[in-house]
């Protein structure tokens, strides 16, 4: 993935200081808590909503297991339908082709509808260095992008910011991009959201390029679907007579009768909508001046790790993620730390494991994030393709404590284990070994019952950092199963 995160600290360091922060933690729980609210309230509303879940999870994997086919099928309906199909193995040369692409024009602005695949490649930051100016028109990623700042969720990436920091970053910051905010702006929405058409029309109006991701590409017709909230991403994609699309290779369906099923799961367990306010689908390009669509059209499909994530038979089923955020908003973790803390453009659960698989694990911030989560569970369970977040976590931990056989760029390596990590194996080793060797473990267990007057209140070592917060479980006065030997043991021999 991009260099854009690289120097953040680990995420036990980075959210100790997010933690700390009184703003922050406010404006995370009441965004979160209104979301999830919401969302349980529309999902609520559908009786079938299990078997949407179920067929949701079944269409990505059958995709998943034939995504040669699909993306096959899919380069031959774009190509038929007048658009150009470009491969990119990772970042950088998605980067470079991208930029190719814009200078071909002649141009040296493009608007952008909001793309976490664009985000994950660094493609603002490209663009720049090669004299580029890139505008953000979703209102959540203006804010950001006004803010020098970066997103600290999936889909509000503002999430972090309050009406008055919002007001500040516009009539301080948006002279500098162009129109300036009002006079006199306050912090009402209405107030804040005009100021933000006021000085993002003037853009759209003079855009030749347009660059987007896509939310799901059709491989039976080459359709690509973004679905939004504002009109932003309508703009930008029927406005530019040059239209740039930068999409995962996972983003596909094979049909417009799969794609019916997250038209209907996407939205609810997102925004807590019914359906998108927008809803834009396009195929190909338009030859004529007068009709709505680009008239030249290119489809970037990004790997960027993609392909070694769906070699992992566990880890894979995160390639099902439609970037709902459902899980982030309600994580314990992430409503605490925000989405800073990652050190990453997918933050929240789905980033704890997600990330760590498409970058791999030998940084010390990719090390870190499988271990930022408390297994609770609530991600799995409000997840509309059922990804089981907490099993991806275990499995990853699991990678980063012992190494094991991995998929890297196209070729099965071994990883060492991770740095910092040997207690926890001399640990589980040892208790690999107790529960292999059952009067070990009873004995084990009679000796700490027996002793227990005797133990400390809090964990020496590297547990300091555990008990520091938490009370030590208390052990009890006699082992389960001299319990069971004692109460019904003579009853069940007397059988």
């Amino acid at each position: 993935m991009s260099g854009t995160f690289v120097g953040m600290p680990s995420f036990p360091k980075a959210a100790h200081e997010a933690v700390g922060n009184t703003t922050l933690r406010a404006n995370l729980r009441h965004a979160t808590h209104t979301i999830r609210d919401k969302r349980a309230k529309a999902v609520a509303e559908l009786d079938d909503w299990a078997a949407l879940r179920e067929a949701g999870r079944q269409i990505k994997d059958h995709t998943l297991r034939h995504l040669d086919t699909y993306l096959g099928q899919l380069e031959e309906a774009v190509t038929a339908a007048g658009g150009i199909v470009h491969w990119a193995t990772d970042a950088d040369e998605a980067n470079r082709i991208v930029t190719r692409l814009v200078k071909d024009t002649g141009e040296s602005e493009v608007v952008k509808v909001k793309s976490m695949a664009t985000q994950e490649i660094g493609l603002n930051e490209a663009l720049e260095a090669e004299g580029i100016h890139a505008y953000e028109t979703d209102l959540a990623e203006l804010i950001v992008q006004l803010g020098h700042d970066r997103p600290s969720h999936i889909l509000v990436p503002a999430i972090h910011r309050n009406r008055g920091e919002i007001r500040d970053i516009f009539t301080n910051e948006m002279s500098e991009w162009g129109r300036p905010a009002p006079e006199g702006l306050t912090d009402t929405p209405a107030e804040l959201a005009e100021a933000a058409r006021l000085h993002l029309r003037e853009k759209f109006l003079r855009a030749k390029v347009g660059i987007s991701g896509a939310n799901f590409m059709v491989a039976e017709t080459g359709t690509l679907v973004v679905v939004e909230s504002e009109g932003n991403g309508r703009m930008c994609l029927t406005l530019p007579e040059t239209l740039i699309s930068v999409v995962g290779i996972e983003k596909i369906v094979p049909t417009w009768r799969d794609l019916e099923v997250f038209l209907q799961t996407l939205p609810r367990s997102s925004t807590a909508e019914r359906m998108n306010p927008y809803t834009s689908m396009w195929t190909g390009t338009t030859d004529t001046e007068t009709a709505d669509g680009p008239r030249v059209f290119h489809l970037v499909l990004i790997d960027n790790g993609r392909t070694d994530t769906l070699a992992d038979e566990v880890g894979r089923q995160a390639l099902r993620c439609i970037r709902c955020s459902a899980c982030l908003n309600v994580c314990p973790v992430y409503e605490r730390a925000g989405g800073h803390a990652y050190g990453s453009v997918y933050p929240g659960p789905i980033g704890a494991i997600l990330s760590p698989q498409l970058r791999g694990t030998t940084s010390e911030i990719d090390a870190s994030l499988p271990y930022a989560s408390s297994l609770c569970g609530a991600c799995y369970e409000v997840c509309p393709v059922a990804i089981d977040i907490p099993e991806v976590l275990v499995h990853l931990r699991e990678r980063v404590v012992q190494g094991g056989p991995a998929t890297r760029q196209g070729n099965r390596v071994v990883l060492k284990p991770a740095k910092g990590h040997a207690a926890e194996r001399a640990a589980m080793r040892a208790a690999g070994w107790a529960f292999a060797h059952p009067g070990a473990l009873r004995a084990g267990q009679r000796v700490a019952s027996r002793t227990r007057r005797f133990h400390p209140r809090t964990l020496p070592g590297p547990g300091r950092a555990w008990s520091a917060t938490r009370d030590l479980p208390q052990v009890p006065a006699e082992p389960f199963r001299d319990w069971w030997q004692r109460t019904h043991g003579k009853k069940e021999s007397g059988k």
